[in-house]
């Protein structure tokens, strides 16, 4: 110890403020339903609560599973994704709210004059995805309206915006404040019909979810990192432009269309989609968390750690948690 200088000493006495590391798995490409994770990283917010964030690239495995397996302690998860995971067994627990309603809706061409309504989909050809949520949601749909729900279905992923162009297919489904957004940005008109309006229940699309297991050991590193990100989607929520000017900046390149991203940032808040009058950012609704449980048990899409339909609907009580926000 005699031989260490002065300065080595002092600096050895300071007490050491060391960041918990922790990682962030998207849902996707980085869009503005990221928007706030970028923000709060931008402007230091995460630092400022102690941590050192890593958010993932988006892969082939799906956040969900990355959140689950302990490889990232949190995630961004698209809401049926996180539903039917949780049911099957998943170490998952929702902590935020990230979108406050649907943005998706059932498309189409908007110069057919033979589509008026939903139960003139029955027989036509539908782009898409491959989910199971996908079939249960649009036979919903055209059933409420009188329809057999009957259709055609080709996988196409996101080829299915082009070949909606193209004329290829009848129908598909979009997101509202991205894919829709980018459709009037490319003068392409459509119709659409909400899903809200044929019977299917609102619900809060996207989700900051966590690793159950974790979550329960780091309450304290948990509520800092969800509050730092709640900041993030504040701002935005506030400052859509600066907060999509951030987004651009922060993903290096990623994202080519800037006035994509400067418009659907702007559709978020116009929609009121970022946050809910009178509520924090970010808050969980419980009767909405239970009424979609309601429509996809229903619709048979939850499935059990066996693998097969529960014979009753989970209960949900501990699948969320609004502990962690900011209040």
């Amino acid at each position: 110890m005699k031989h260490l200088t002065t300065l080595t000493f002092l600096l050895m006495a300071l007490p050491a403020y060391a960041q918990d590391s922790l990682s962030v798995a998207l849902d996707w490409t980085p869009n503005t339903n990221h928007v706030g994770l970028y923000v709060a990283q931008s402007k230091g917010w995460f630092a400022e609560a102690g941590l050192d964030v890593d958010i993932l690239p988006y892969t082939d495995t799906s956040s969900g599973t990355l959140v689950a397996s302990g490889v990232a302690e949190f995630g961004i998860l698209s809401a049926v994704g996180f539903h039917s995971q949780r049911a099957a067994g998943a170490d998952t627990t929702v902590v935020m709210a990230v979108v406050q309603h649907e943005t998706g809706r059932l498309v189409f061409n908007g110069e057919r004059s033979d589509i008026q309504r939903p139960a003139d989909l029955d027989g036509k050809t539908y782009a898409g995805f491959g989910s199971a949520w996908e079939n249960a949601l649009i036979s919903s749909i055209i059933r409420t309206d009188g329809g057999s729900g009957t259709f055609d279905t080709v996988t196409l992923g996101t080829s299915a915006y082009e070949a909606l162009a193209n004329g290829s297919v009848d129908f598909t489904l979009e997101v509202s404040t991205w894919e829709g957004v980018n459709s009037v940005l490319l003068n392409r008109p459509q119709r659409a019909f909400r899903y809200a309006d044929y019977g299917v229940p609102d619900q809060q699309t996207t989700f900051l979810g966590a690793n159950s297991t974790w979550l329960a050991a780091n309450p304290d590193t948990a509520r800092a990192f969800v509050q730092a990100a709640q900041r993030g989607y504040q701002f935005a929520a506030e400052n859509p432009q600066a907060a999509a000017d951030i987004l651009i900046g922060e993903t290096s390149g990623m994202l080519s269309n800037p006035d994509l991203v400067h418009a659907s940032m702007q559709a978020l808040v116009d929609g009121g989609y970022l946050r809910d009058a009178d509520e924090p950012v970010g808050l969980v609704d419980a009767a909405m968390f239970d009424q979609i449980t309601d429509f996809l048990f229903d619709a048979g899409i939850l499935r059990g750690e066996d693998g097969r339909v529960p014979e009753a609907k989970p209960d949900v009580t501990g699948w969320f948690s609004n502990d962690y926000l900011s209040r």
